[in-house]
């Protein structure tokens, strides 16, 4: 098989949460030209309206849905909406995620279990969904977590999101333990953990703090609207077929720093 054909995701289904913009959207770019079709999820329809737009207007085929992943109850209805309209879910691509900051003496209960909810419980939930109906009876499936290296690492100095990086945490073990379990089913099951990009979630901290954060930075420059394609596609298709469990920083080599 070639490098193309092992990249080739020609009617494969991808579900990406957190899809209508940010990391989420750049990844729906990636899928969809390579072949997939994509179903993005986020609460703000407008916002999914945006993307849906965007998405077509590079050749993706693609359906929104419009959720709150945060509610589990719901999290079947979602699946069940993929699945009637575009098939079998091939590749999950959990990115839907929360902060808040505040320092951890003071950090409020309703800001640590909105956080945790979104980021740890969901993607759990809709994972063990999406297994047990689309991935596991075929015997085939991709799932990618999208992690930090906030859940590698403790925090620069000014950084109060402990919240955030203990989810993130919880995200990579998640991603081993669930690796480990689904292996016998064909199913890998990796983590991406992003470094310092620029988006909506980040604004206020880089506005804050840019200068510092570059300066940990070895590429010195912050994540870009490329940069997290390759890797994504890499554990989206047969070219990472032999990649299971693993987290991979994509970090400009922020961590080594």
């Amino acid at each position: 098989m070639s490098v193309k054909q092992l990249l080739d995701l020609t009617d494969k289904v991808a579900f990406i949460t957190g899809g209508s913009r940010g990391l989420g959207l750049q990844m729906a770019e990636a899928l969809g030209e390579l072949g997939a079709s994509v179903a993005i999820s986020a609460r703000k329809q407008h916002e999914l309206d945006a993307a849906k737009e965007h998405l077509e207007g590079l050749g993706v085929k693609v359906v929104t849905i419009a959720a709150d992943l945060g509610n589990l109850e719901g999290i079947p209805a979602v699946v069940d909406q993929v699945v009637e309209q575009l098939g079998d879910i091939d590749i999950l691509v959990n990115n839907a995620g929360a902060t808040w900051g505040a320092p951890a003496e003071d950090y409020p209960a309703e800001g640590w279990m909105k956080v945790m909810n979104l980021n740890v419980n969901a993607s759990f939930f809709l994972t063990q969904t999406v297994g047990k109906r689309c991935m596991i009876p075929r015997k085939t499936g991709k799932v990618i977590n999208i992690a930090s290296i906030a859940g590698l690492s403790g925090n620069p100095e000014g950084m109060q999101t402990i919240a955030y990086n203990t989810s993130k945490g919880a995200m990579v073990n998640f991603t081993r333990a669930l690796a480990s379990e689904w292996g016998r089913y064909n199913i890998n099951v990796n983590a991406l953990c992003p470094g310092f990009f620029p988006s909506k979630m980040s604004q206020g901290l880089l506005e804050a703090q840019g200068d510092s954060m570059l300066q940990r930075i070895p590429l010195n420059r912050f994540g870009g609207e490329e940069d997290l394609k390759g890797a994504a596609v890499l554990m989206a298709s047969e070219a990472g077929r032999h990649i299971t469990g693993q987290c991979l920083a994509v970090d400009g080599g922020t961590l080594v720093a």
